[in-house]
């Protein structure tokens, strides 16, 4: 997913052989928190989105501003409230294809939302948005970072990649703070508000990110 630091905010798998790495890796998942999910970092809250939040989320993906940096095209009123409404379902599908979540922040309003996609052989790729209004805090590097710590931690994931689009300087600061290693650029990525865009590609390893230093 495209995606930069982003008008105005309103006020798991089944196991294998038990006694394979696959299988200790499958039993993890399955242990895994599904439905609902609430992930706090120092400021910020990823949570499930909720019917409610239908006007906070079109101040995102309804701002040009905003999806010009995002894989798809800006979204009105009533294409957002029937995307909402599959997200919702989605989310508490079973297993769930993605951990697509709502970004609180530290007064309580949801100010963007941060998706791990979940795809084969203990991957996932991770995408954000933020309120245009709310670029430039530090909440985007916060967001990624707890749900790329909930992929390793708790889903057992070895790869996290991420799309982003290659003048969107801003989004590869936040991938290189968390430390993510750009691997290439992908021509004719995404086609997004009528044209072509390439991305780059950026990744993390399990062993990258256990090597990176804590606070």
């Amino acid at each position: 997913m495209r995606s930069r630091p982003s008008a105005r905010c309103p006020p798991l798998r089944s196991p294998r052989e038990p006694g394979t790495a696959a299988g200790a890796v499958a039993r993890l998942l399955a242990t895994a928190p599904e439905y609902p999910v609430r992930l706090a970092g120092p400021r910020v809250e990823l949570r499930d989105f909720e019917p409610g939040d239908l006007d906070a989320t079109l101040a995102v993906v309804g701002d040009p501003e905003v999806t010009r940096w995002l894989s798809f095209d800006t979204r009105g009123r009533a294409e957002q409230a029937e995307r909402l409404a599959q997200d919702i379902a989605r989310a508490a599908s079973a297993p769930r294809p993605d951990y697509y979540l709502a970004i609180v922040g530290p007064d309580g309003p949801l100010i963007g939302f941060a998706r791990l996609g979940l795809g084969g052989h203990r991957s996932g790729e991770v995408g954000y948005a933020l309120c245009r209004d709310q670029w430039g805090h530090g909440y985007a590097t916060e967001a990624a970072g707890v749900l790329v710590d909930f992929g390793f931690r708790r889903l057992g994931l070895h790869r996290i990649t991420a799309a982003t689009g290659p003048d969107n300087a801003a989004s590869h600061a936040v991938l290189t703070r968390l430390g993510f290693r750009a691997e290439g650029r992908m021509r004719d990525h995404v086609f997004t508000n009528g044209a072509w865009r390439d991305s780059v590609l950026f990744a993390l390893l399990e062993s990258d990110w256990r090597g990176l230093p804590r606070p």
